[in-house]
């Protein structure tokens, strides 16, 4: 083993007590070190030309150079520049699925037969990597970020007279406090992703800067180094709660090792609690991980004297966000296009929301969650439904119909009736009598709407006296009203009615005649 170089502090009193002549047995006993030792780092002193004065003006670093550091010529050896020469190209192979560093070692002794063995091949490797690609320590700040991910095995449910199925584990951490969540949903799709990132929210009871989650298909619809294309419904749930979706880069773990490390911790602390149960659903599995959940998180960390639980509390608890007090509601968007009734159709369900008839024919974007349903073209908000599941049935919203369209959707008896008090009380009897004597109400609302369009025509007073005339005949029609008008009998004077016919012996009467 070689010798452990002199503290320097040991080296000033060797040097300070033989320039003051002292022997080099006195030198070893008052240094506390061996006489060899001293003799060693005397005879350094007199190869150096330096003066006592220069001697003590030194540094640790500089009299560390001038008497421990040995100058022994370098000699350069062909194997170790072969393997030094070899090791970039092999770590970036390593990267490759599927490659091993067998597979590197077989490749460098096929172009280096007198190379080095697997073991030192495997050692020179480590090292260059750990060197060349070293991990940075990372300081996150409270209420920064949250990791999520999902744990490679998965937990199992079984339910009553079925088969046992496999649900999946969702895993979110807080980066300064460390306080883990973990939840069980059936699935990694985008609705049971976003649903367990919000419950995590409200678990915390607030919403961190950034959300940081690998590239899976829920967050992400495109990695990128720089800038991931997000999944369009995942960063709708980030702008509801105003947090900043900020994704890993791909293949790199080291981004997200806090969640990475409590993924290995779940496994520990809650798989092993859970697996034995049998939970025969998700709520009774779930209530069980939340048992086991808050045992690990109110333990102390190794090493120290406070819980996760405690350092949240005390630290990053009150740096959180505030929650929107509006739950998130999945919205789901297909685009169609306006058919020519001016209706847009939900295929899902099979049923039909009008639109304003200025965009029939054009296409149209429908966002719907379990309760609603908007409309959008080009972005803007053109209507609004609440969601109906019933098939083949139609939502209408009066506005959205064309003029003539509203108008006879707003046909009533009363609106007739207001309408024709409106123009003249006779006009008002007339049509009463009409509604009254027809039967079919369809029926009705045409000879309605027919005769106080004539008021457009041929005025109030003329329609007025036509309807007086009509009545007067006991005709309750449109064509009566139209004959009337167009041979403008409304003009003609109303004979008055007969006098009573008075009583005489001479007059026989009808009962003569029978």
């Amino acid at each position: 083993m070689p010798n452990r170089p002199l503290k320097m502090n040991k080296l000033r009193t060797i040097i300070r007590l033989y320039t003051d002549r002292v022997g080099l047995r006195a030198i070893a006993e008052m240094a506390r070190t061996s006489r060899n030792t001293v003799k060693k780092y005397v005879n350094k002193w007199n190869t150096l030309s330096l003066t006592y004065k220069e001697f003590l003006s030194k540094s640790d670093a500089e009299l560390y150079a001038l008497f421990c550091i040995e100058e022994t010529p370098v000699e350069s050896n062909p194997r170790i520049d072969a393997l030094e020469a070899f090791l970039p190209s092999a770590s970036k192979e390593m990267g490759r699925k599927g490659m091993t560093s067998h597979k590197q070692w077989e490749r460098y002794r096929a172009a280096h037969p007198d190379g080095y063995s697997l073991t030192q091949f495997r050692v020179a490797l480590r090292r260059y990597e750990r060197i060349s690609n070293p991990s940075m320590r990372m300081e996150h700040k409270a209420g920064d970020k949250l990791f999520v991910d999902y744990t490679g095995s998965k937990l199992w449910i079984y339910p009553p007279g079925e088969q046992p199925r496999e649900v999946e584990v969702f895993v979110a951490i807080l980066g300064c406090s460390l306080l883990t969540y973990v939840e069980a949903v059936e699935s990694q799709r985008k609705e049971d992703f976003i649903s367990a990132c919000e419950n995590a929210f409200y678990y915390y009871g607030g919403v961190p800067k950034a959300i940081v989650p690998d590239n899976l298909k829920s967050a992400v619809t495109k990695a990128s180094r720089y800038e991931a294309i997000l999944n369009t419904e995942f960063e709708r749930f980030g702008e509801h709660y105003g947090v900043t979706v900020y994704p890993t880069r791909a293949r790199s773990p080291k981004d997200k090792a806090h969640v990475e490390n409590a993924v290995k911790l779940t496994y520990k602390d809650i798989f092993t609690v859970i697996e034995p149960l049998h939970c025969p659903d998700l709520r009774s599995l779930n209530i069980a991980i939340r048992a086991a959940l808050e045992k690990h998180n109110n333990q102390n960390r190794p090493r120290r004297n406070y819980s996760r639980r405690d350092y949240f509390e005390d630290v990053e608890q009150e740096a959180l966000g505030p929650l929107n007090p509006i739950r998130y509601q999945m919205k789901k968007h297909i685009v169609t296009t306006v058919d020519k009734y001016g209706y847009a159709r939900l295929h899902e369900d099979i049923h039909y929301y009008s639109v304003p008839h200025t965009y029939i024919g054009k296409k149209v974007q429908l966002s719907y969650t379990v309760a609603d349903v908007e409309i959008r073209y080009n972005y803007d908000i053109i209507a609004h439904h609440t969601r109906d599941r019933h098939n083949y049935r139609y939502t209408t919203v009066t506005e959205h119909l064309c003029p003539k369209h509203r108008a006879v959707m707003e046909w009533s008896p009363e609106r007739f009736l207001q309408q024709a008090a409106a123009i003249h009380e006779d006009v008002e009897h007339y049509i009463r009598r009409i509604l009254e004597k027809t039967r079919y109400q369809d029926q009705a609302n045409k000879i309605c709407s027919g005769i106080l369009n004539f008021a457009r025509k041929v005025g109030p007073d003329r329609l007025a006296a036509a309807c007086r005339l009509a009545d007067s005949y006991g005709k309750y029609s449109f064509r009566e009203i139209q004959d009337i008008l167009q041979n403008k009998s409304e003009a003609i004077d109303l004979p008055e009615e007969p006098a009573d016919m008075p009583e005489h012996e001479n007059i026989r009467g009808k009962e003569y005649y029978k």
